[in-house]
Protein backbone atom coordinates (compact mmCIF):
# COMPACT_ATOMS: atom_id res chain seq x y z
CA UNK A 1 0.00 0.00 0.00
CA UNK A 2 1.39 3.35 -1.02
CA UNK A 3 0.90 5.23 2.25
CA UNK A 4 2.36 8.68 2.80
CA UNK A 5 4.37 9.77 5.80
CA UNK A 6 1.30 11.72 7.01
CA UNK A 7 -1.01 8.75 6.73
CA UNK A 8 1.40 6.51 8.60
CA UNK A 9 2.00 9.13 11.29
CA UNK A 10 -1.63 10.08 11.96
CA UNK A 11 -3.43 6.78 11.55
CA UNK A 12 -1.00 3.90 12.06
CA UNK A 13 1.72 5.05 14.47
CA UNK A 14 1.54 4.65 18.27
CA UNK A 15 -1.87 2.97 18.11
CA UNK A 16 -3.02 1.98 21.59
CA UNK A 17 -6.30 0.18 20.83
CA UNK A 18 -7.50 -1.29 17.56
CA UNK A 19 -11.12 -2.45 17.41
CA UNK A 20 -12.27 -4.70 14.58
CA UNK A 21 -15.92 -3.96 13.73
CA UNK A 22 -17.70 -0.60 13.77
CA UNK A 23 -21.14 -1.84 14.83
CA UNK A 24 -22.96 -1.32 18.11
CA UNK A 25 -20.42 -3.37 20.10
CA UNK A 26 -17.33 -1.92 18.43
CA UNK A 27 -18.34 1.72 18.84
CA UNK A 28 -19.45 1.27 22.46
CA UNK A 29 -16.10 -0.41 23.11
CA UNK A 30 -14.30 2.57 21.58
CA UNK A 31 -16.38 5.11 23.51
CA UNK A 32 -15.79 3.35 26.83
CA UNK A 33 -12.05 3.08 26.10
CA UNK A 34 -12.01 6.82 25.41
CA UNK A 35 -13.60 7.43 28.83
CA UNK A 36 -11.04 5.18 30.52
CA UNK A 37 -8.00 6.35 28.56
CA UNK A 38 -8.60 9.96 27.44
CA UNK A 39 -5.17 10.40 25.83
CA UNK A 40 -5.06 7.09 23.97
CA UNK A 41 -5.05 6.55 20.21
CA UNK A 42 -8.09 4.44 19.23
CA UNK A 43 -8.53 3.00 15.75
CA UNK A 44 -11.66 1.19 14.50
CA UNK A 45 -11.39 -1.00 11.40
CA UNK A 46 -14.53 -1.93 9.46
CA UNK A 47 -14.54 -4.30 6.50
CA UNK A 48 -17.74 -2.88 4.99
CA UNK A 49 -18.73 0.49 3.61
CA UNK A 50 -21.02 0.59 6.68
CA UNK A 51 -21.05 -1.87 9.62
CA UNK A 52 -21.15 -5.20 7.79
CA UNK A 53 -23.02 -7.48 10.21
CA UNK A 54 -26.41 -6.50 11.59
CA UNK A 55 -25.95 -3.12 13.30
CA UNK A 56 -27.34 -1.11 10.35
CA UNK A 57 -29.45 -3.98 8.99
CA UNK A 58 -31.56 -5.07 11.97
CA UNK A 59 -35.28 -4.48 12.44
CA UNK A 60 -34.91 -1.93 15.25
CA UNK A 61 -36.56 -3.97 18.01
CA UNK A 62 -35.85 -2.71 21.52
CA UNK A 63 -36.79 -6.09 22.97
CA UNK A 64 -35.39 -8.75 25.30
CA UNK A 65 -37.25 -11.90 24.22
CA UNK A 66 -40.82 -12.96 23.54
CA UNK A 67 -42.61 -15.27 25.99
CA UNK A 68 -42.21 -18.35 23.77
CA UNK A 69 -38.50 -17.52 23.24
CA UNK A 70 -37.93 -17.27 26.99
CA UNK A 71 -39.77 -20.57 27.59
CA UNK A 72 -37.62 -22.13 24.86
CA UNK A 73 -34.44 -20.73 26.44
CA UNK A 74 -35.42 -22.25 29.80
CA UNK A 75 -35.17 -25.68 28.15
CA UNK A 76 -31.48 -25.22 27.30
CA UNK A 77 -30.31 -22.72 29.95
CA UNK A 78 -30.69 -22.56 33.72
CA UNK A 79 -33.20 -20.15 35.28
CA UNK A 80 -30.30 -18.09 36.56
CA UNK A 81 -28.75 -17.87 33.08
CA UNK A 82 -32.03 -16.80 31.48
CA UNK A 83 -32.69 -14.13 34.13
CA UNK A 84 -29.10 -12.89 33.76
CA UNK A 85 -29.45 -12.71 29.97
CA UNK A 86 -32.69 -10.74 30.15
CA UNK A 87 -31.18 -8.44 32.76
CA UNK A 88 -28.19 -7.75 30.47
CA UNK A 89 -30.46 -7.04 27.51
CA UNK A 90 -32.55 -4.67 29.61
CA UNK A 91 -29.45 -2.93 31.00
CA UNK A 92 -28.05 -2.64 27.49
CA UNK A 93 -31.21 -0.95 26.23
CA UNK A 94 -31.10 1.57 29.10
CA UNK A 95 -27.42 2.25 28.38
CA UNK A 96 -28.15 2.84 24.69
CA UNK A 97 -31.03 5.20 25.49
CA UNK A 98 -28.96 7.10 28.04
CA UNK A 99 -25.99 7.48 25.72
CA UNK A 100 -27.88 8.62 22.63
CA UNK A 101 -31.24 9.89 23.92
CA UNK A 102 -34.73 8.67 23.05
CA UNK A 103 -35.36 11.48 20.55
CA UNK A 104 -32.20 10.70 18.59
CA UNK A 105 -32.99 7.00 18.20
CA UNK A 106 -36.74 7.67 17.71
CA UNK A 107 -37.60 5.44 20.66
CA UNK A 108 -41.31 4.55 20.54
CA UNK A 109 -42.67 2.54 23.52
CA UNK A 110 -45.61 1.00 21.67
CA UNK A 111 -45.14 -2.36 23.42
CA UNK A 112 -44.54 -5.76 21.88
CA UNK A 113 -46.95 -8.54 20.88
CA UNK A 114 -46.65 -12.25 20.21
CA UNK A 115 -48.99 -13.91 17.71
CA UNK A 116 -49.83 -17.62 17.53
CA UNK A 117 -50.93 -19.23 14.28
CA UNK A 118 -54.22 -21.17 14.39
CA UNK A 119 -52.31 -24.44 13.94
CA UNK A 120 -50.07 -23.65 16.94
CA UNK A 121 -52.70 -24.08 19.67
CA UNK A 122 -50.25 -26.16 21.72
CA UNK A 123 -47.70 -23.36 21.66
CA UNK A 124 -50.31 -20.82 22.72
CA UNK A 125 -51.57 -23.01 25.58
CA UNK A 126 -48.00 -23.66 26.79
CA UNK A 127 -47.31 -19.91 26.88
CA UNK A 128 -50.54 -19.27 28.80
CA UNK A 129 -49.77 -21.99 31.34
CA UNK A 130 -46.18 -20.84 31.90
CA UNK A 131 -46.84 -17.09 31.77
CA UNK A 132 -47.39 -16.72 35.58
CA UNK A 133 -44.12 -18.56 36.24
CA UNK A 134 -42.12 -16.41 33.79
CA UNK A 135 -43.72 -13.22 35.14
CA UNK A 136 -42.68 -14.28 38.65
CA UNK A 137 -39.12 -14.93 37.45
CA UNK A 138 -38.89 -11.44 35.92
CA UNK A 139 -40.71 -9.52 38.66
CA UNK A 140 -37.54 -8.62 40.62
CA UNK A 141 -36.22 -6.96 37.45
CA UNK A 142 -39.35 -5.20 36.13
CA UNK A 143 -41.40 -4.80 39.37
CA UNK A 144 -44.54 -5.76 37.41
CA UNK A 145 -45.94 -8.48 35.18
CA UNK A 146 -44.11 -8.44 31.85
CA UNK A 147 -46.55 -10.59 29.85
CA UNK A 148 -50.33 -10.38 29.65
CA UNK A 149 -53.04 -11.87 27.40
CA UNK A 150 -54.86 -9.38 25.16
CA UNK A 151 -57.50 -9.65 22.46
CA UNK A 152 -56.19 -9.17 18.89
CA UNK A 153 -57.35 -5.69 17.85
CA UNK A 154 -55.21 -5.48 14.70
CA UNK A 155 -57.32 -7.62 12.38
CA UNK A 156 -54.73 -10.37 11.85
CA UNK A 157 -56.04 -13.55 10.24
CA UNK A 158 -55.35 -17.25 10.74
CA UNK A 159 -54.05 -16.57 14.25
CA UNK A 160 -55.39 -17.11 17.76
CA UNK A 161 -57.91 -14.46 18.88
CA UNK A 162 -55.55 -13.56 21.72
CA UNK A 163 -52.03 -12.09 21.66
CA UNK A 164 -49.43 -11.97 24.41
CA UNK A 165 -48.62 -8.32 25.19
CA UNK A 166 -45.39 -6.94 26.70
CA UNK A 167 -45.57 -3.23 27.66
CA UNK A 168 -41.80 -2.99 28.17
CA UNK A 169 -40.95 -3.51 24.50
CA UNK A 170 -40.33 -0.66 22.05
CA UNK A 171 -38.98 0.17 18.60
CA UNK A 172 -36.13 2.39 17.48
CA UNK A 173 -34.73 3.82 14.25
CA UNK A 174 -31.66 1.67 13.53
CA UNK A 175 -30.21 4.15 11.01
CA UNK A 176 -30.49 7.08 13.42
CA UNK A 177 -28.89 4.99 16.18
CA UNK A 178 -25.84 4.00 14.16
CA UNK A 179 -25.38 7.44 12.61
CA UNK A 180 -25.45 9.00 16.10
CA UNK A 181 -22.93 6.46 17.42
CA UNK A 182 -20.58 7.11 14.48
CA UNK A 183 -20.84 10.89 14.95
CA UNK A 184 -20.19 10.51 18.68
CA UNK A 185 -17.13 8.34 18.08
CA UNK A 186 -15.68 10.78 15.55
CA UNK A 187 -16.34 13.74 17.86
CA UNK A 188 -14.30 11.96 20.54
CA UNK A 189 -11.24 11.59 18.29
CA UNK A 190 -11.84 7.90 17.52
CA UNK A 191 -10.43 7.05 14.09
CA UNK A 192 -12.69 4.91 11.88
CA UNK A 193 -11.47 3.33 8.64
CA UNK A 194 -13.91 1.49 6.38
CA UNK A 195 -13.29 -1.16 3.71
CA UNK A 196 -10.47 -2.59 5.82
CA UNK A 197 -10.38 -6.36 6.40
CA UNK A 198 -8.02 -7.83 8.99
CA UNK A 199 -6.46 -10.83 7.25
CA UNK A 200 -4.32 -11.99 10.20
CA UNK A 201 -2.57 -10.84 13.36
CA UNK A 202 0.59 -11.82 15.26
CA UNK A 203 1.30 -11.09 18.89
CA UNK A 204 4.72 -9.89 19.97
CA UNK A 205 6.33 -8.49 23.08
CA UNK A 206 4.96 -4.97 22.48
CA UNK A 207 1.43 -5.86 21.40
CA UNK A 208 -0.01 -7.10 18.13
CA UNK A 209 1.00 -6.77 14.51
CA UNK A 210 -2.20 -6.45 12.46
CA UNK A 211 -2.22 -7.39 8.79
CA UNK A 212 -4.63 -5.71 6.38
CA UNK A 213 -4.81 -6.51 2.64
CA UNK A 214 -1.29 -5.39 1.77
CA UNK A 215 -0.13 -3.51 4.84
CA UNK A 216 0.71 -4.22 8.49
CA UNK A 217 0.84 -1.99 11.56
CA UNK A 218 1.47 -2.32 15.29
CA UNK A 219 -1.14 -1.87 18.05
CA UNK A 220 -0.83 -2.37 21.81
CA UNK A 221 -4.22 -4.09 22.14
CA UNK A 222 -6.53 -5.70 19.57
CA UNK A 223 -10.25 -6.07 20.30
CA UNK A 224 -12.64 -8.04 18.07
CA UNK A 225 -16.29 -6.94 17.90
CA UNK A 226 -17.17 -8.95 14.82
CA UNK A 227 -20.11 -11.01 16.20
CA UNK A 228 -21.42 -13.10 13.25
CA UNK A 229 -17.96 -13.16 11.66
CA UNK A 230 -16.20 -14.57 14.75
CA UNK A 231 -16.34 -18.28 13.89
CA UNK A 232 -12.60 -18.86 13.47
CA UNK A 233 -11.80 -16.54 16.37
CA UNK A 234 -13.84 -18.64 18.81
CA UNK A 235 -13.13 -22.14 17.44
CA UNK A 236 -16.68 -22.47 16.18
CA UNK A 237 -18.46 -21.26 19.34
CA UNK A 238 -20.04 -18.50 17.22
CA UNK A 239 -21.88 -19.33 14.02
CA UNK A 240 -23.20 -16.82 11.50
CA UNK A 241 -26.97 -16.60 11.10
CA UNK A 242 -28.36 -14.66 8.17
CA UNK A 243 -31.61 -12.76 8.68
CA UNK A 244 -33.65 -11.82 5.61
CA UNK A 245 -35.86 -8.74 5.75
CA UNK A 246 -38.29 -6.87 3.52
CA UNK A 247 -40.22 -3.61 3.79
CA UNK A 248 -43.44 -2.54 2.11
CA UNK A 249 -44.29 0.72 0.42
CA UNK A 250 -46.44 3.05 2.57
CA UNK A 251 -49.89 1.56 3.29
CA UNK A 252 -52.77 4.07 3.64
CA UNK A 253 -54.50 4.00 7.04
CA UNK A 254 -52.20 1.32 8.46
CA UNK A 255 -53.47 0.53 11.96
CA UNK A 256 -50.58 -1.65 13.12
CA UNK A 257 -48.27 -0.09 15.71
CA UNK A 258 -45.71 -1.96 17.76
CA UNK A 259 -43.24 -4.81 17.50
CA UNK A 260 -44.56 -8.30 16.80
CA UNK A 261 -43.16 -11.81 17.21
CA UNK A 262 -44.32 -15.06 15.63
CA UNK A 263 -43.12 -18.67 15.97
CA UNK A 264 -40.68 -18.33 18.90
CA UNK A 265 -39.23 -15.15 17.41
CA UNK A 266 -38.23 -16.78 14.11
CA UNK A 267 -40.52 -14.23 12.43
CA UNK A 268 -40.82 -10.61 13.48
CA UNK A 269 -42.48 -7.50 12.10
CA UNK A 270 -43.19 -3.91 13.02
CA UNK A 271 -44.52 -0.72 11.58
CA UNK A 272 -42.15 2.01 10.43
CA UNK A 273 -44.59 4.86 10.13
CA UNK A 274 -47.15 3.46 7.70
CA UNK A 275 -44.95 0.69 6.30
CA UNK A 276 -44.48 -2.87 7.52
CA UNK A 277 -40.97 -4.25 8.01
CA UNK A 278 -41.02 -8.05 8.13
CA UNK A 279 -38.12 -10.45 8.65
CA UNK A 280 -37.16 -13.97 9.64
CA UNK A 281 -37.71 -17.45 8.29
CA UNK A 282 -34.25 -18.75 9.15
CA UNK A 283 -35.95 -21.86 10.58
CA UNK A 284 -37.02 -22.85 7.04
CA UNK A 285 -33.39 -23.54 6.12
CA UNK A 286 -31.02 -23.47 9.10
CA UNK A 287 -28.12 -24.88 7.09
CA UNK A 288 -28.51 -22.46 4.19
CA UNK A 289 -28.83 -19.46 6.51
CA UNK A 290 -25.68 -20.36 8.46
CA UNK A 291 -23.67 -18.12 6.17
CA UNK A 292 -21.83 -14.80 6.07
CA UNK A 293 -23.06 -14.15 2.52
CA UNK A 294 -25.59 -11.33 2.26
CA UNK A 295 -28.55 -12.07 0.00
CA UNK A 296 -32.07 -13.49 -0.26
CA UNK A 297 -33.49 -16.91 -1.04
CA UNK A 298 -36.76 -17.78 -2.76
CA UNK A 299 -37.97 -20.17 -0.05
CA UNK A 300 -37.76 -17.51 2.69
CA UNK A 301 -38.92 -14.53 0.65
CA UNK A 302 -41.95 -16.49 -0.59
CA UNK A 303 -42.85 -17.46 2.99
CA UNK A 304 -42.54 -13.86 4.19
CA UNK A 305 -44.85 -12.68 1.40
CA UNK A 306 -47.30 -15.50 2.13
CA UNK A 307 -47.50 -14.58 5.83
CA UNK A 308 -47.95 -10.91 4.91
CA UNK A 309 -50.91 -11.79 2.68
CA UNK A 310 -52.55 -14.43 4.85
CA UNK A 311 -51.80 -13.24 8.40
CA UNK A 312 -50.49 -9.69 8.79
CA UNK A 313 -52.14 -7.70 5.98
CA UNK A 314 -55.18 -9.71 4.88
CA UNK A 315 -57.51 -7.92 2.47
CA UNK A 316 -54.89 -5.17 2.08
CA UNK A 317 -53.20 -4.16 -1.13
CA UNK A 318 -49.46 -3.82 -0.50
CA UNK A 319 -46.24 -3.67 -2.51
CA UNK A 320 -42.74 -4.75 -1.44
CA UNK A 321 -40.37 -1.82 -1.83
CA UNK A 322 -37.04 -3.26 -0.71
CA UNK A 323 -35.34 -6.43 0.56
CA UNK A 324 -32.04 -6.97 2.40
CA UNK A 325 -30.27 -9.24 4.88
CA UNK A 326 -27.93 -9.01 7.87
CA UNK A 327 -25.60 -11.41 9.67
CA UNK A 328 -26.12 -12.25 13.35
CA UNK A 329 -23.87 -14.28 15.65
CA UNK A 330 -25.38 -17.27 17.46
CA UNK A 331 -24.22 -20.47 19.17
CA UNK A 332 -25.36 -23.43 21.26
CA UNK A 333 -25.51 -21.02 24.20
CA UNK A 334 -27.11 -17.58 24.12
CA UNK A 335 -24.61 -16.26 26.64
CA UNK A 336 -22.36 -13.66 24.97
CA UNK A 337 -18.61 -14.31 24.81
CA UNK A 338 -16.66 -11.42 26.34
CA UNK A 339 -13.15 -12.57 27.07
CA UNK A 340 -9.44 -12.03 26.84
CA UNK A 341 -8.15 -14.45 24.20
CA UNK A 342 -4.44 -13.87 24.85
CA UNK A 343 -2.19 -11.28 26.44
CA UNK A 344 -3.08 -8.47 24.02
CA UNK A 345 -6.19 -9.76 22.23
CA UNK A 346 -9.85 -9.62 23.35
CA UNK A 347 -13.30 -10.33 21.90
CA UNK A 348 -16.95 -9.45 22.54
CA UNK A 349 -19.16 -11.61 20.31
CA UNK A 350 -22.19 -13.98 20.11
CA UNK A 351 -25.06 -11.57 20.70
CA UNK A 352 -27.69 -14.19 19.84
CA UNK A 353 -29.79 -11.95 17.61
CA UNK A 354 -30.20 -9.37 20.39
CA UNK A 355 -27.57 -6.83 19.31
CA UNK A 356 -29.76 -3.74 19.71
CA UNK A 357 -30.52 -4.74 23.30
CA UNK A 358 -27.24 -6.17 24.48
CA UNK A 359 -24.64 -4.62 22.16
CA UNK A 360 -23.96 -1.45 24.16
CA UNK A 361 -23.41 -3.46 27.35
CA UNK A 362 -21.14 -6.02 25.64
CA UNK A 363 -19.04 -3.20 24.17
CA UNK A 364 -18.72 -1.63 27.60
CA UNK A 365 -17.81 -4.97 29.21
CA UNK A 366 -15.22 -5.62 26.49
CA UNK A 367 -13.55 -2.26 27.18
CA UNK A 368 -13.56 -3.02 30.92
CA UNK A 369 -11.40 -6.12 30.30
CA UNK A 370 -8.55 -3.85 29.17
CA UNK A 371 -6.37 -2.71 32.04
Amino acid sequence: MNLSYWELKNWFTNVDYTIVGSGIVGLHTALRLREKFPESKILVLEKGMLPQGASTKNAGFACFGSLSEIIDDLRSHSEEEVINLIQKRWQGLQLLRKRLGDTTIDFKPYGGYELFLKNDENGFQECLSKMPFVNELLKPLFKADVFNKEIDRFGFQNVNDYLIFNPFEAQIDTGNMMQALLKMAISQDILILNQQTVSSYNENANGVEVALADFTFQTKKLLFATNGFANSLTNGAVKPARAQVLITQPIPNLDIKGTFHLDKGYYYFRNIGDRILFGGGRNLDFEGETTTELGQTEIIQNKLEQLLKEVILPNTDFRIEHRWSGIMGIGSSKNPIVEQISEHVYCGVRLGGMGVAIGSLIGTELAELVK
